[in-house]
């Protein structure tokens, strides 16, 4: 990928592509059968939006792009958001394990209704509205918490902002349930909601910080009201 001022190193390009095909060859794999349907369907799902969305930033907003390419502990991320950024990781590596270990391989879980695999697939469809126009809206979309001083952040109150204050984590949260909900596997709801909940955590304390640190962003708390879904929270 080469472009005037829209360079990635190799390792970088490198990366992406083994990001973008690693979680799928992963859950293909351990569920033990290639003819998998539904695991077939999340796969080819999750890489289409992982790349139509790396190649729309990396077209039409490579700063972003190489922002979220920061490791964690860089760019003053906050302390404690290093280790908690950790902790969800670890926790998706464990989701994507489970999820074709339960619903195919071990078959933990009885077979879903198809009513059930198909809101799965809605909400799939749903997280990556949210989640692609979430970084398509706001070019200070980092996946660390910290103020991009560097970058002269500012507050994003248009597009989804002006639905609520963190559309990615709501996109993320959809994909969390609505996957093992397509694949069939209880354990992988059971971890789905252990990590909303996570994020749940981390806006409180993103919130925090963007209150402190951002101007702006109190006087946006208050015209856009909730942080996830619109009269609840």
């Amino acid at each position: 990928m080469v472009a005037k001022n829209r360079v990635l190193t190799t390792g970088q390009v490198i990366y992406l592509i083994f990001n973008t095909l690693l979680y799928p060859a992963l859950l293909l794999l351990l569920s033990g059968d290639w003819a998998w349907v539904e695991g077939w369907v999340f796969s080819i799902w999750f890489v289409v939006t992982v790349s139509f969305t790396t190649v729309y930033l990396y077209r039409h907003d490579p700063e972003l792009l190489k922002e979220r390419l920061k490791r964690p502990g860089t760019g003053e991320q906050k302390g404690w958001d290093k280790y908690l950024i950790y902790v969800l990781i670890f926790s998706f590596l464990a989701w994507f394990i489970v999820m074709p270990l339960d619903a195919r391989r071990y078959e933990w879980t009885g077979d879903f209704p198809i009513w059930l695999k198909v809101l799965g697939g809605i909400a799939l469809l749903v997280s990556f509205f949210f989640t692609f126009r979430s970084l398509a809206d706001n070019p200070y979309a980092s996946h660390l918490v910290r103020i991009q001083t560097e970058r002269k952040q500012h507050v994003v109150s248009t597009g989804v902002y002006g639905f609520v204050r963190h559309p990615m984590y709501l996109g993320g949260m959809l994909l969390f349930i609505g996957a093992p909900l397509l694949l069939g596997s209880k354990y992988g709801i059971l971890i789905g909601i252990a990590l909303s909940l996570l994020l749940v955590g981390r806006i409180i304390g993103e919130e925090k910080m963007l209150v402190e640190e951002l101007e702006g962003y109190d006087d946006y708390r208050k015209k856009v009201r909730y942080r996830l879904i619109p009269f609840v929270w």
